[in-house]
């Protein structure tokens, strides 16, 4: 998968095991994507795969969900 989708796919696994409204997932990926959590996705596109997704939904809800924004 492209590095878009595998954004899109953390995003909906997000909703989908922590039960977040989709807004709420996105502002998740979104504050991983700024604090470089998935340059070396952008990087190496080979590791943008479902298997990697599941672990990076996991990663990026428990690494971004009580962060708050600056």
């Amino acid at each position: 998968m492209t590095y878009e989708e595998h954004l899109d796919e953390v995003t909906t696994l997000i909703t989908e095991k922590y039960a977040l409204a989709d807004q709420d997932a996105i502002e998740l990926v979104m504050r991983a994507q700024a604090d470089d959590y998935f340059s070396g996705h952008d990087d190496d596109p080979s590791i943008c795969t479902l298997d990697r997704a599941h672990e990076d939904a996991r990663t990026v809800f428990k690494k971004y969900r009580a962060k708050k924004p600056n």
